[in-house]
């Protein structure tokens, strides 16, 4: 690993935590965990945006890389103990470890927390990036791949296995079959068929919505408590940097898509006062999301 990885100009004396958060919502227990922040290609994270405008808003080092979170949501309804995303786990090759400077903490932040990965009864993978999934299964020392959560359902979009199982040239290096195929073949993995806009419910209080641009099937993944709803709404808006609506990544399948997208969230999740969960929002892993005075998406910090 290169020296320089820990002195990148967002690092903040907060940034090694690894529990990022934690709140409630109605009878719900929220719990925001780190599989540790790595770094990114600025200029990739915002498309077509140029530089001097998002460089404000995340400061890039010499190699124009931005630092990034893996938040993983723990949510616990008294019934379930839920995880949403795992990161991107310890099956990645040292050259690609070298690149994105991964720091492999999940597991650590499980302990951090006090919860045990046996507690967790339900994986919900909002989409199948490598970033999104990579603590599905953990490769032991041995070699062997193996569940990380031995007592979870696992969801995902069955629309996601297949086009990952097809490794296109645009996006194959996005999709690692360790992360899911292994689950599938088990039966520990449930593959939904949710189309665009529809709801799927996984357990009370928790539902999957499809919001396709990023991938064809991106899933939201819905929080209902008491009256309060909290949304992680994955790639689609990934950092409280991207909440303008024409802020759409280069990794985007289908931005024009994305941005429409996002306007049929932000018909809901403003007026409603979501708490939004941000997937790669390492020092504001969430937030509420007002207009402001010239009409645009911007960020109410929350208080955890």
């Amino acid at each position: 690993m290169h020296a320089h990885h820990g002195n990148h100009p967002a690092v903040r004396p907060d940034s090694a935590d690894l529990v990022r958060g934690r709140t409630t919502l109605g009878d719900f227990e929220l719990t925001i965990l780190s599989d540790g922040w790595y770094l990114l290609d600025g200029g990739a994270m915002f498309g077509v945006v140029p530089k001097p405008l998002w460089a404000k808003r995340a400061p890039a080092d010499d190699q124009n890389r931005i630092l990034l979170g893996l938040n993983t949501v723990i949510v616990r309804t008294g019934r379930h103990t839920v995880a949403i995303e795992t990161g991107i786990g310890n099956k990645l090759s040292h050259k690609l470890r070298d690149i994105y400077a991964n720091k492999q903490q999940l597991l650590h932040a499980f302990e951090a927390a006090r919860i045990r990965p046996e507690e967790v009864d339900i994986v919900i993978n909002s989409h199948l990036h490598f970033d999104h999934c990579g603590w599905n299964t953990t490769r032991t020392p041995a070699g062997a791949i193996v569940p990380t959560f031995p007592n979870a359902r696992y969801y995902a979009h069955r629309g996601e296995v297949d086009h990952g199982h097809l490794q296109l040239e645009r996006d194959a290096v996005s999709y690692i079959s360790a992360n899911y195929d292994p689950l599938v073949a088990s039966g520990q993995m449930t593959l939904l068929d949710t189309e665009p806009g529809q709801v799927t419910l996984i357990v009370p209080g928790i539902s999957v919505e499809c919001f396709p641009g990023h991938t064809a099937q991106l899933l939201a993944i819905h929080i209902e408590s008491a009256g309060r709803h909290a949304c992680y709404i994955s790639d689609l808006i990934p950092t409280s940097a991207h909440l303008d609506i024409t802020w759409v990544m280069g990794y985007d399948l289908d931005p024009v898509t994305c941005i429409a997208q996002r306007k049929r969230f932000y018909a809901r999740a403003i007026p409603e006062q979501w708490l939004v969960l941000f997937t790669h929002d390492h020092h504001t892993p969430c937030g509420q999301i007002v207009l402001s005075d010239k009409g645009k998406p911007a960020l109410a910090p929350t208080d955890f």
